[in-house]
């Protein structure tokens, strides 16, 4: 594993659900976490968490997933 981090997206979502993905700041949005290898590929990506979520809780989310995010022993 290289290097994990999140960020927001802009996000186009029906009417009826924009509150979900309201950001704290303007317009709706979708949190991106993303992890890399030591030679820049990505190893895992998890898109699509609602609102503005810490980043501890989208890491939390990634791990508790069935085929989510992996860490290698050692690490």
């Amino acid at each position: 594993m290289g290097a994990i981090d999140s960020t927001h997206v802009p996000a186009n979502v029906p009417v009826e659900i924009q509150g979900k993905f309201r950001s704290r700041k303007e317009g709706t949005t979708q949190n991106v976490l993303a992890a890399i290898t030591f030679d820049l590929k990505f190893e895992y990506v998890l898109a699509g968490c609602e609102e503005s979520a810490h980043d501890s809780r989208v890491l939390s989310d990634a791990l508790s997933r069935p085929s989510g995010l992996k860490i290698p022993e050692g690490i």
